[in-house]
């Protein structure tokens, strides 16, 4: 749904001007609506899985592709997303993504089998691919002074946070009240209120009408979609059966194509220069596990409470309020003690809380009280409002603004693709044991690991002050 103004008709510092004389609040709600529909249609969707698995009769596999495929298409897209707004403009991309989601919301509630729903997902990953790194680009510009832009991203986090940490309980209560078509139906008017706010209060920034990377984007896609295929297909088909062994051979083939290409090419897919920051290389490490702990955790537990504890969806939906509400909470204390701390050190202190709090519960079984997996999940969730702002605002210092469309579409394409390798990497764990508590025990040593090795990352390239260079982080 494009905006009637061309965004190619004003340029940052115009849009930056006429920014000025919003509200912050009206901006930052605007930006924001997006994001939350993208972070609630991961989250609400882990606690309809058993309800979606009953009436649509899906198997494990399915329900992985109803997760993953939208994950799939948000990832792979994510790159795209970002060129485009540089090219055409981030307030007009930001709008045809609202659209496109809006409509594959819909498309998804009325979907009557798991093969319909799977590609409602992907469309509505392609939306999410468009607004995603076009809303980070315009908060930014919006925000020029770094004070308030810090405060505003932790703010914005928050916002993002509150849907993803509510996101479980609130899908229960609506899958026990109106059905899994419910978890879909609630983007519409949060679509609405989204781009009614865009389309008044965000000032258009320009596009630079650059080039599209087209064959870079595509290898991009063709090696993802092999990489997935072979996650979620490889349990089912066994990992050493002719498709999977040939997607496996298609990732290879792609990446190499890519990496050739990217050498010589004008329009590159990928910023390989920033990456020489090592502020901007550690922010992309941490996105990616992060992501990967975190979303593969909560999907399991869903699965976990419905399956093992017998809850129905409202109830494991009231179960994991008390391990997901802290996302929030920890946004708003990250938005208060972001200038006395360095994000280096924020993020290695709080994900090795989590590794630890994670590894505690390698040791599950049928016994274990519910009090104490509750406890050792929320004190990893604890930290996970801190670091995900963190990870944004390591990622702004060391890119510039300049740089803030790639900059944001290549975090946020980390973070998806360790969302979808997470919660791909769930379900083999939990398909390869037929005791779940034992696949929840392994699931949680992989989940633990991953934190642990975000925060060596976190100390060793956000924390460390750089020895010469721009990117000097305190």
């Amino acid at each position: 749904m494009p905006s009637s103004e061309s965004d190619t008709v004003s340029p940052p510092s115009a849009a930056i001007a006429a920014q000025q004389n919003i509200p912050p609040g009206r901006t930052l709600t605007a930006l924001a609506t997006g994001f939350v529909m993208a972070a609630l249609d991961v989250t609400v969707v882990n606690v309809a899985g058993a309800d979606i698995q009953g009436h649509l009769h899906t198997s494990l596999g399915e329900l992985t592709w109803i997760v993953d495929g939208y994950v799939l298409t948000f990832s792979s897209l994510l790159m795209l997303g970002g060129a485009l707004a540089n090219r055409v403009g981030a307030k007009t991309i930001y709008l045809w993504g609202m659209g496109v989601f809006f409509l594959a919301s819909l498309g998804c509630a009325l979907a009557p089998s798991a093969e319909a729903l799977i590609g409602a997902r992907i469309v509505q990953g392609a939306g999410a691919a468009l607004f995603m790194p076009s809303s980070l680009s315009l908060l930014v510009f919006a925000f020029p002074e770094k004070r308030q832009r810090t405060r505003m991203l932790g703010l914005w986090s928050a916002i993002v946070a509150t849907a993803a940490g509510l996101g479980p309980s609130v899908g229960g209560l609506l899958v026990g009240a109106f059905g899994w078509q419910s978890i879909f139906l609630i983007n519409l008017p949060i679509g609405i209120i989204g781009i009614v706010l865009t389309r008044r209060y965000i000032a258009p920034v320009a596009g630079r009408g650059s080039t599209l990377a087209v064959p870079g984007h595509t290898l991009w896609i063709v090696a993802l979609v092999a990489l997935s295929f072979a996650l979620i297909e490889g349990p089912r088909l066994g990992w050493v059966a002719g498709p999977v062994l040939l997607a496996y051979a298609v990732v290879f083939v792609a990446a190499g194509l890519l990496v050739a290409h990217e050498r010589r090419a004008p329009e590159l897919v990928m910023p390989w220069e920033l990456f020489r920051r090592r502020g901007f290389t550690g922010a992309n490490l941490v996105g990616f596990l992060f992501n990967l702990a975190l979303y593969g955790s909560m999907f399991m537990l869903a699965l976990y409470l419905q399956n093992v504890r017998g809850a129905s969806a409202f109830q494991a939906g009231l179960a994991l309020l008390p391990m997901t509400i802290w996302f929030p909470l920890g946004n708003l204390v990250y938005a208060r003690i972001a200038a006395r701390f360095s994000n280096g050190a924020l993020l290695t202190l709080f994900l090795t809380i989590a590794a630890v709090a994670s590894l505690t519960m390698v040791s599950i079984s049928a016994s274990t009280p519910y009090w104490v997996l509750a406890s050792a999940v929320a004190v990893a969730n604890i930290g996970a409002g801190i670091i995900s702002p963190g990870m944004t605002a390591a990622l702004v210092d060391s890119a510039g603004v300049e740089h803030a469309n790639v900059a944001g579409s290549v975090l946020n394409a980390n973070r998806q693709i360790g969302t979808l390798v997470g919660v791909a990497a769930m379900g083999v764990v939990l398909g390869t044991f037929t005791d779940w508590n034992h696949g929840a025990a392994v699931s949680f040593l992989v989940i633990g690991l991953a934190y642990l090795a975000a925060a060596i990352g976190a100390w060793s390239l956000i924390a460390r002050p750089e020895r010469t260079g721009r990117d000097t982080v305190r």
